[in-house]
């Protein structure tokens, strides 16, 4: 017995209703954050430990200010998906929806605070 019809198994998705989306949105996410993370370890380590003026100095030119604002959106983005994901798998319910809405939430306030704070920083 087959539980796909023929057209859902061309289009690879299954009774979810949304295929792989989730997982390459992640995947690639992932391998963003694989080039981003390690060139931002050496412009924050770059910094770190410096005196104001150096930092807002270092943080004011246009590439560690780009690569920063890159990393806190993939970065918060692909937080929310993993999130969102462990959420769907261990409850359910209003819990469920709460969680997520607050994760989603939680996420994007993370990126806003962020972005604001460099652009303060950068301008």
């Amino acid at each position: 017995m087959r539980y796909l019809t023929d057209r859902k198994r061309a289009e690879g998705k299954g009774s979810g209703h949304a295929g792989t989306e989730d997982h390459w949105s992640m995947t690639v996410s992932a391998v963003g954050l694989a080039f981003l993370v390690p060139v931002w370890m050496y412009i924050f380590g770059k910094a770190l430990g410096q005196d104001h003026a150096t930092v807002v100095a270092t943080f004011g030119r246009p590439f560690p200010a780009i690569v920063t604002g890159l990393l806190l959106i993939v970065g918060m983005r692909h937080f929310a998906g993993g999130a969102t994901m462990m959420i769907e798998d261990y409850l359910r319910g209003t819990a469920r929806k709460m969680a997520i809405i607050g994760v989603v939430c939680l996420s994007w306030a993370t990126a806003a605070a962020g972005i604001f704070a460099l652009v303060k920083i950068a301008l």
